[in-house]
């Protein structure tokens, strides 16, 4: 695909990197030449109010269907005939995934067979943009380098196993049926309209509604931080410049500890690290270090824009600021949940 596509169908759009991409496709990659169609279930984490700024715009429109109701998706796409399906829709906690497979083997795979069926019936020249994650690398800790886009598959978590099940059936999708795929790989994302189960919301809030931060486990683990309006940029420099049948690692190279991230958070809130961090029950399995070559998405002229210091201070202030929009989905399960954890005595 050359240029900016017309007519975006947004699988999943009301979530958190989705209504974000939405918000980049509609405002700041320039209004009235695009329309765009956020197809999503609305789920505990997909929600109108990450819309709420672009709902009243022109080239917006919304339709409320699971992505596993062949269905209506199959009516929607055939209506729409949209240049490019972008798929957001996913289960995303590993906590989650881990207390529930079922559900993310539902939607990451059984959803993604589905809107690949749904485009292979259909036919025609859309590209599809699927949105994976750095996870399905599997833990690279105790491993030199890093892993590029041709390394090993090898998921952890049920929620990694799933991404990893759905970038392989859509890879075999494009070689058997010439369904023109792209797949994207993000590293960790943060940033406004997050979940406040994820790390780096949790922590504000929990700290806005004076509680400790929490720390799984010894909080070494190795990850690499971009915020989400240099990840959906990204995903716009890959519709427009991308190749079909490719695989894009998406990362900013700002390597840090889970443990580095939570301190930076408390100080920047006033707080103090010595008094208002707890640590508590790593989580089976989890893994130590994440790091990907991004050389590729880098050829295309993306480079990440927001340092670490800078979006983890834009993002507390946008939680600090935006309190109506996370009070509702404060939950005592996956954000108020603490229990201890000792050294030596982790996973």
């Amino acid at each position: 695909m050359g240029g900016r596509p017309g007519r975006l169908l947004v699988v999943g759009g009301a979530g958190f990197i989705g209504s974000n991409f939405v918000r980049h496709e509609l405002v700041e990659a320039g209004a009235g030449d695009v329309e765009v169609l956020v197809y999503d279930k609305l789920t505990y984490a997909g929600r109108l109010e990450n819309l709420h700024d672009v709902r009243g715009l022109g080239g917006f429109r919304f339709v409320r269907g699971d992505v596993c109701d062949e269905g209506l998706l199959e009516r929607v796409v055939g209506e729409f005939e949209p240049d490019a399906v972008v798929n957001f829709a996913a289960e995303t906690h590993v906590d989650r995934s881990i207390n529930e497979p079922a559900p993310f083997i539902r939607t990451n795979v059984l959803g993604v067979f589905t809107l690949l069926e749904v485009l292979r019936r259909l036919g025609g020249d859309t590209v599809y943009l699927h949105v994976s994650t750095d996870e399905v690398y599997g833990d690279l800790w105790g491993v030199e380098g890093e892993a590029d886009e041709s390394w090993p598959l090898n998921p952890s978590s049920p929620y990694s196993a799933s991404k990893a099940s759905a970038d392989l059936l859509v890879r075999a999708y494009g070689r058997t049926y010439g369904i023109r795929y792209r797949i994207a790989r993000p590293c960790n994302n943060y940033g406004p309209y997050q979940h406040p189960e994820k790390l780096i919301p949790r922590t504000i809030v929990r700290l806005l509604l004076g509680r400790p931060a929490t720390i799984y486990g010894d909080g070494g683990q190795v990850r690499d931080w971009l915020y989400v309006g240099d990840t959906v940029r990204a995903f716009d420099a890959i519709l427009r410049r991308g190749g079909d049948f490719e695989v894009y690692n998406i990362c900013a190279h700002q390597y840090a500890t889970v443990k580095s991230v939570v301190e930076a958070i408390v100080r920047l809130m006033g707080r103090d690290p010595s008094r208002d961090i707890v640590y508590v029950e790593g989580r089976p399995g989890e893994d130590r270090r994440y790091a990907m070559k991004c050389d590729k998405i880098a050829g295309l002229g993306w480079r990440p824009r927001v340092s670490l210091e800078e979006g983890l201070r834009a993002t507390v202030e946008w939680y600090t600021g935006n309190r109506w929009w996370w009070e509702p989905l404060v939950d005592e399960r996956y954000v108020l949940a603490e229990k201890p954890w000792r050294p030596g005595g982790g996973p």
